[in-house]
């Protein structure tokens, strides 16, 4: 039911108006603004935890490696990335239904200690093969975290703000990779376990339990979607006729959502777009240092230092590329603003992989590129929630988000293959960066209506 009592389906999911008083950041809720502060601190060891494997991944493998694994360490180095993914994407459908099911803040402290534990229990590894299980393990923990802080963070926010407050969030994934960064800038000279304090620093993230115990709790709106499908399972049990908003609330939320016609082509678009940026990401961004390192290398310079530049100013221009996302979706819209981030990274590929030929400019190039590339990140959890009624949204926004993944690796690895038959990162890179980011264009329109300003609804 909406707050003016009359009965929503799903498809009315995005499409009410909020009548709500404007105020500023500064009249929020304290209770959003917690939920904020934990919810961001999650995400941001999440950042932590990924970035930490690419940053230490080819030094575990030779540290518990055997001599095999060890001449052969990109190949097991990429096994390790691939199992994270993997897990991260079970862990992430999973948790969305558990988020719907039982509450978007005890999700999100199960997702937070599981992956602090695991994370932990990696820096004690005996050998690779327990090192591939245990990021498995956590990788399940890293997806799980992201459905239940993006759908808290949606119900609690006010329209006005609530794009900002999602950009916030995701700029901790950005803001984690920074400080896997530096702790390892520090770490690094320690010695052969140093790879092991870095994972043993991502546990830290335990101690976030004891806030969100304290501090956070469920939305007014899913508490009452909980209660709804409460009754709608006694008048089950006690035989009575049930109404039409009581038969979606009884039925699984991913058969409910997805057994919709509307919801179901809304998600399969959102999916397409989801997955076109994970193609950009991992297929042509994750490309961005090696090509700035060989630019370097070809002028007689230390290619290693200005490949981790290039890197250092990709993943730092992404933090001011999610905010101003959000300032704009609230501003302008959500749509238009992901045509702009869409647009940018189109042009900004060809520009970086083929016009430019100095390192100097190629690592101001690579600050674009994670402005558009890594910023466009952030409509999801600003769009995306919007799009859902509050039984399913969180098992929704998760399946969506995680799956994406899936598939976007599966290209990513053809694009290795690209690459080696073309002869180079540059054309291959840009190939398939203007194809996908061409395509998100033609979609942007058609995913789902404008939903600035909107209220969510249940």
């Amino acid at each position: 039911m909406t707050s003016t009592g009359r009965e929503t389906t799903p498809k009315d999911a995005g499409r009410i108006s909020n009548p709500a008083k404007k105020t500023g950041l500064r009249g929020i809720d304290p209770q959003a603004r917690r939920a904020l502060l934990a919810s961001w601190l999650g995400w941001t060891f999440d950042g932590f935890e990924t970035y930490a494997l690419i940053l230490v991944g080819h030094v575990a493998v030779t540290s518990v490696g055997s001599d095999a694994q060890q001449q052969s360490a990109p190949t097991y180095v990429a096994a390790l990335v691939a199992a994270t993914l993997l897990g991260w994407a079970i862990g992430g459908v999973a948790s969305g239904f558990l988020a719907d099911h039982f509450g978007r803040r005890r999700t999100l402290m199960l997702s937070i200690l599981w992956y602090a534990v695991f994370t932990g229990l990696t820096a004690l590894a005996p050998n690779y093969w327990s090192l591939l299980i245990l990021r498995l393990i956590t990788g399940a923990g890293l997806g799980a975290e992201w459905g239940a802080g993006t759908s808290l963070i949606s119900e609690l926010w006010a329209p006005r703000s609530r794009g900002r407050a999602a950009a916030v969030l995701q700029s901790g994934f950005g803001v984690g990779a920074l400080l896997a960064a530096l702790v390892w800038y520090f770490l690094e000279p320690t010695g052969e376990n140093a790879w092991r304090y870095l994972f043993l620093v991502g546990a830290l993230p335990a101690l976030i339990v004891l806030y969100v115990r304290r501090s956070v709790d469920d939305s007014t709106m899913w508490k009452e979607s909980h209660a709804l499908r409460h009754a709608a399972h006694a008048a089950v049990a006690q035989g009575r006729a049930l109404t039409n908003e009581q038969k979606q609330l009884v039925r699984s939320p991913f058969t409910a959502i997805f057994g919709d016609a509307t919801l179901r082509r809304r998600g399969l678009l959102l999916f397409l777009l989801c997955v076109n940026s994970v193609i950009g990401l991992y297929a042509v961004s994750s490309w961005v240092p090696a090509y700035t390192g060989q630019l370097a290398g070809a002028v007689g310079m230390d290619a290693e230092h200005w490949a981790s530049t290039a890197s250092l100013l990709f993943n730092g221009a992404s933090v001011a590329g999610y905010i101003v996302l959000g300032v704009l979706a609230d501003r302008i819209g959500r749509r238009p603003t992901m045509l702009l981030y869409y647009l940018g990274s189109l042009i900004t590929v060809p520009v970086f992989f083929l016009a430019i030929h100095s390192p100097a400019l190629s690592t101001v190039a690579a600050a674009a590129a994670g402005f558009f590339i890594l910023g466009q990140f952030a409509w999801m959890p600003i769009y995306m929630p919007e799009l859902f009624p509050t039984f399913g949204r969180a098992t929704a926004i998760s399946a969506i988000f995680n799956a994406a993944r899936l598939a976007g690796a599966a290209v990513t690895l053809l694009t290795g293959i690209l690459i080696t038959s073309l002869g180079g990162i540059g054309t291959a890179a840009t190939i398939v960066g203007v194809s996908v980011y061409a395509l998100a264009l033609a979609v942007v329109w058609a995913v789902g209506p404008e939903t600035r300003g909107t209220q969510l609804a249940n």
